[in-house]
């Protein structure tokens, strides 16, 4: 393979293979890449709501309990 590329310019190196590169496997990048966005972004969303689940919980179980507390006295 060295050998091919030993006699072309370095052009064809190092922009006309990167371009027929990404022309030929454009499609399958752009569906990887806008997987792997998608994928971050459920966890993103995950992760946010049940921080905000175990918030509301815990917020909710605080009350509750020092509410019962002030019954006790």
């Amino acid at each position: 393979m060295r050998e091919i590329f030993a006699g072309m310019p370095w052009w064809v190196k190092w922009i006309a293979v990167p371009v027929v590169a990404i022309v030929v496997f454009g499609g399958l990048i752009a569906t990887v890449v806008g997987f792997l966005v998608g994928l971050l972004f459920k966890a993103l969303i995950f992760v946010v709501i049940v921080g905000g689940l175990i918030y509301v919980v815990r917020k909710f179980m605080s009350s509750s309990s020092s509410s019962s507390d002030r019954r006790d006295w």
